[in-house]
C-alpha cells in the first residue's frame, strides 16, 4: 500500500534511468591497468585528510571543530550509553529504557486559529486546509527563546484508502474527497511550547499563534533562478513562467543559515494524467522522470485533474515541469510566498541540506531518490554574510550545480555478494562534475534552462554514477564528512554491483561517507567509504565499520540521517526488510565504538520513521511517524493500527518527541 500511494508503485515499473552510463563495475574493469596509480592517489588523499585538525573560519559550520572523515577525527564515540530497544512488531512507539515519548501533533489537529477539531467521519477540504496535513516526513525546529519554538513538517503524500471509508479510486469518489487529499499535502508550521523544564514539547492551542501556517497544493508560489521565466515553465495560466501553485510529495528537506526551510518535491510524477496526449517530442523527457506516456489515466491515480484541469498534461503539458524543485519557506513570515529555487535542479528531491564552504559560500547536498539515480550538490556564487539577509536570500539563485561520479579502489573484487575486498573496506575516490552555472551550461546540446528542468538527462550525458536510491544527505558538524543514506535497490544485478553498491538485489541499503578535499564543501574531489552496509548482523554481506557484529542492532533501509552535538550518526529507517517495525538508530563514527549501531526507538506497526531531529540543547528528539497501519488490506473498517490514540480509533500520522525525564541529553 505504501508503494501505491507514496510513489505510484515506482519499483513495479521499468527503471527510468536507461542511460548507458557505466556502473562502477565497468569503471573498475577499465581501471585495473592503472590500479597502482589509483590506489596511490586514494591513499595519498586519505593520509592527507585523516586525523588532521583544521581551523574553521567563522563563516563555516558552527561547531565544526575538527576534520578527519572516515571516522578518524572528532569525538563521535562520546555520549551514547542507552540500551538498545529490541526489534518488535508492536503497535506502539517504543523508546529506550529511561526515556519517555509523547505525541506533539496529529493529522487533523487544528493549525490555524478557528480551524475545527478533527472529525474522521465528517472531513471537508476547507477544514483540512486549516488542519495538520497527512503523512508527515521532514521535521525541523526553530527556537523562539528557551521555551517556545516553531515546528515545520512536510506532508509527503496521502493514503486515501485509510483516510476515507469505502474509498474506491480517484476516478469515482466524490470530488470533495479528492479535494481533501489535495489539501492534506504540503506542509505545516505550528508553534510549540516546552512542558515545564523538560525535553517534552507540546502544541500551542491558544492565543494568536501568528506564525502557524498551512502550505498546500493550492498555495501561491514563485520561481526564481536561471530557469524562471523559461519557455519550459510557461503555461496558459502563467504565460510569464514565474508563478506556480502548490508543492507535491515533499519528502525530506533542510534549513538555511538565514533560518528558512528547504523542502524537496519527490514523487511528483504520479499526480498527473494525460501523458499519452503530450507532444511526441516531450515524451522522452517525461519517461525519464517516470511519467506514464502511453495511458491517459494511470492505474491508481488520485485524479487531481477532476478538481483542477492543470493536472491533465494533454491540456497543460508544461504544468509537470513546475514540480520537482526545492521549495524555500520562511517560517517567520506566514504571508510570504514560498520560492521554488530552480538553480538547484529538478529531480525526485529527497531534500536539500546546507553547509558553508571554507570561503563562506553556501553548499546544498541533494539526493535523487530513485533506483540508479544520482547524487548532487549546489555551490553558490556569492558568500554568506551573517546578518545580511537581503543578500543571503539570493544565494540559492546563482551558483554551480554538480553531480557526483565515484570510483572504487578494488578493481575486479566486487562480485555482488557483499564480500569485503582485500583492503578490508569499501572505499575509493570521486569527482563533482559541473552541470550548469547561472546561464552557462556545461552539458553539450543542452541550454542552462534545459539542464535545470531536465537535470536527470543532463547528469546522464556527463556520465554520473548510478546509485542505490540516494536519499538524505547531511554534513557531520564534528568531522566535516558528508553522509548519504542509500536506501536499497532490488533491481541491481551482480553484474551491476560495484564498490559503493556492493550487493545484488540490495534489500537493506547502506550508508555512504564522503570526505571532500581539505574538508572543504566547495571542493570538486573527494574520497568515500561505506561505514555501514545494512541488514541482519548474522548475514555475512553486512558490514558495521569493522565493529563486532554480535553486539549491534539489526538495521534495514536507511532513509534519513542527522547528528547529535558529538557527531554521532542517527539513522531513521523506511521499509524494514527484516520483518520488524522501522526505527531510529544511533552509530558512533570514530573511536573504538565506530560502527556500534544501537536502536533508540521503534515506531508503531506499519509505520515509517521520518525526521529525525535532535534539538540544539540535545534534550529532545523529534520523529515523524508516517503511515501507521499502512498494511495491505487495511481499511478504516479493518485498521491495522490504532496509534496514537488507542482503543478503536483510526491511525493518524503524527510527530512525536522523546526525552529523558532527568534532563539528560538524547542518547546518554
Amino acid at each position: 500500500m505504501t508503494c501505491r500511494f507514496r510513489c505510484g508503485d515506482a519499483c513495479a515499473h521499468e527503471v527510468a534511468n536507461t542511460s548507458d552510463n557505466p556502473y562502477f563495475h565497468d569503471i573498475l574493469t577499465s581501471a585495473i591497468s592503472r590500479r597502482g596509480a589509483l590506489r596511490a592517489g586514494a591513499l595519498g588523499t586519505l593520509v592527507a585528510t585523516a586525523g588532521v585538525a583544521a581551523a574553521v573560519p567563522a563563516a563555516a559550520d558552527p561547531g565544526l571543530a575538527s576534520s578527519g572523515g572516515h571516522g578518524h577525527g572528532g569525538h563521535g564515540s562520546r555520549g551514547l550509553g542507552f540500551t538498545s530497544v529490541a526489534p518488535n512488531s508492536l503497535d506502539a512507539l517504543t523508546v529506550a529504557d529511561g526515556y519517555r515519548s509523547a505525541v506533539v501533533v496529529r493529522w487533523g489537529d487544528p493549525v490555524l486559529p478557528g480551524a475545527p477539531a478533527f472529525d474522521f467521519e465528517n472531513q471537508t477540504a476547507a477544514a483540512q486546509a486549516k488542519q495538520f496535513g497527512y503523512n508527515c516526513d521532514f521535521v525541523t525546529f526553530f527556537p523562539i527563546g528557551d521555551d517556545r519554538g516553531l515546528l515545520w513538517v512536510n506532508h509527503e503524500y496521502t493514503d486515501e484508502n485509510l483516510m476515507f471509508r469505502g474509498w474506491t479510486s480517484g476516478d469515482t469518489v466524490p470530488l470533495e474527497q479528492v479535494a481533501i487529499g489535495m489539501a492534506a499535502h504540503g506542509g505545516s508550521i505550528v508553534e510549540l511550547e516546552r512542558a515545564g523544564r523538560t525535553g517534552q514539547w507540546k502544541l500551542v492551542t491558544r492565543g494568536r499563534r501568528r506564525y502557524n501556517r498551512r502550505v498546500t497544493v493550492q498555495t501561491r508560489m514563485r520561481f526564481t533562478g536561471p530557469a524562471a521565466g523559461s519557455a519550459l515553465l510557461k503555461t496558459a495560466a502563467d504565460p510569464r513562467g514565474t508563478t506556480v501553485y502548490g508543492m507535491l510529495n515533499n519528502c525530506a528537506g533542510g534549513t538555511t543559515p538565514w533560518k528558512t526551510v528547504l523542502s524537496g518535491e519527490e514523487n511528483w510524477n504520479q499526480y498527473f494524467v494525460g501523458g499519452n496526449g503530450v507532444p511526441e517530442a516531450q515524451k522522452p523527457f517525461l519517461t525519464r522522470y517516470g511519467v506514464n506516456t502511453t495511458t491517459a489515466v494511470p492505474s491508481g491515480n488520485r485524479r487531481f485533474d477532476r478538481v483542477e484541469e492543470r493536472f491533465d498534461l494533454a491540456r497543460h503539458p508544461n504544468e509537470i515541469n513546475r514540480f520537482g524543485w526545492i521549495v524555500e519557506i520562511d517560517p517567520f513570515d506566514p504571508d510570504s510566498a514560498p520560492i521554488k529555487r530552480t538553480a538547484l535542479g529538478r529531480l525526485a528531491h529527497e531534500g536539500a541540506t546546507t553547509t558553508l564552504a571554507k570561503d563562506g559560500r553556501v553548499v546544498a547536498y541533494m539526493g535523487d531518490d530513485s533506483r540508479f539515480e544520482y547524487i548532487y550538490k549546489f555551490v553558490s556564487k556569492e558568500r554568506f554574510i551573517p546578518g545580511f539577509d537581503r543578500h543571503n536570500r539570493s544565494l540559492l539563485d546563482e551558483g554551480t550545480l554538480y553531480v557526483a561520479t565515484f570510483t572504487g579502489d578494488s578493481p575486479g573484487q566486487i562480485d555482488g555478494t557483499g564480500t569485503l575486498p582485500a583492503d578490508g573496506g569499501f572505499d575509493g575516490t570521486g569527482t563533482w562534475i559541473p552541470l550548469v552555472s547561472g546561464d552557462r551550461s556545461f552539458v553539450e546540446g543542452m541550454t542552462a534552462a534545459e539542464v535545470l528542468v531536465y537535470t536527470r538527462l543532463a547528469a546522464d550525458k556527463v556520465g554520473a554514477t548510478k546509485m542505490d536510491r540516494p536519499e538524505d544527505m547531511e554534513r557531520n558538524p564534528v568531522n566535516g564528512a558528508v553522509y548519504v543514506a542509500l536506501t536499497n535497490n532490488t533491481a541491481r544485478t551482480a553484474a551491476q554491483a560495484d564498490e559503493a553498491n556492493p550487493r545484488a538485489s540490495n534489500r537493506h541499503g547502506q550508508i555512504l561517507e564522503i570526505v571532500e578535499r581539505r574538508d572543504d564543501a566547495a571542493a570538486t574531489t573527494f574520497t568515500w567509504s561505506l561505514p555501514l552496509v545494512c541488514g541482519d548482523p548474522a548475514d555475512p554481506s553486512t558490514y558495521f565499520a569493522g565493529f563486532d557484529k554480535t553486539k549491534v542492532s539489526p538495521i534495514s533501509c536507511p532513509d534519513n540521517v542527522t547528528f547529535d552535538a558529538d557527531g554521532n550518526l542517527w539513522i531513521s529507517t523506511d521499509g524494514n526488510a527484516l520483518g520488524k517495525n522501522d526505527g531510529l538508530f544511533a552509530m558512533p563514527l570514530s573511536g573504538p565504538d565506530r560502527g556500534h549501531v544501537r536502536q533508540f526507538l521503534t515506531v508503531p506497526y506499519g509505520a515509517e520513521t521520518c525526521g529525525p531531529l535532535i534539538t540544539e540543547d540535545q534534550k529532545s528528539v523529534f520523529v515523524a511517524v508516517q503511515h501507521p497501519g499502512e498494511i495491505t488490506g487495511a481499511t478504516p473498517d479493518a485498521p491495522a493500527s490504532h496509534w496514537p490514540d488507542g482503543g478503536t480509533t483510526q491511525p493518524r500520522p503524527s510527530v512525536a518527541v522523546a526525552w529523558h525525564p532527568q534532563g539528560k541529553k538524547i542518547g546518554s
